[in-house]
């Protein structure tokens, strides 16, 4: 699926920690709203000042990039992977974060962004159980679910793994 033309994607700076910080207060209440607590959605946006800063120390690491999707109106989807942090799966890469504002739900973009990130490696993410619109996305990719969960204040989180091709 080709990435729309008004579409660019790339790597975050520090300068982005604001605008990506407001982004991801979006697109969680976009993801999320009526699959986890409301309360949580609402407590995010009470603490937007730590949010820019901790998006401003994790792009001042420059340990792993993370990718931004943009339009002529700002930010619309980032995503970002690293090393595993799960030491009962045999493969070394995590998607950390993959997220798309609504407007953008299957138009090319979350692929895009998944392919910046990890392309066709190896690769295992976790997702909110009960969010069907990202398994089914995730499973065009190749992912699948290997029946792991992991219990969080925002619900039951199930991970799915990818084999590289």
């Amino acid at each position: 699926m080709a990435l729309p033309s008004d579409v660019s994607i790339r790597r975050a700076v520090p300068a982005d920690a604001e605008d990506l910080a407001h982004l991801h207060l979006d697109v969680w209440d976009d993801a999320y709203t009526g699959l986890m607590p409301q309360g949580i959605l609402d407590d995010r946006r009470e603490k937007v000042a730590e949010r820019v800063a901790r998006w401003r120390d994790i792009l001042s690491a420059e340990e792993q990039p993370t990718w931004l999707a943009e339009d002529s109106d700002g930010l619309v989807g980032f995503s970002g992977a690293g090393p595993a942090r799960d030491n009962d799966v045999d493969i070394d890469l995590e998607l950390y974060a993959l997220y798309v504002r609504a407007r953008y739900y299957g138009t090319g973009v979350g692929y895009a962004l998944l392919e910046q990130a990890v392309g066709d490696r190896a690769c295992y993410l976790w997702v909110l159980a009960g969010n069907e619109r990202a398994i089914r996305f995730y499973q065009r990719q190749g992912f699948r679910l290997d029946g792991t969960e992991d219990e969080h204040d925002e619900g039951v989180h199930v991970r799915m793994v990818r084999a590289g091709t």
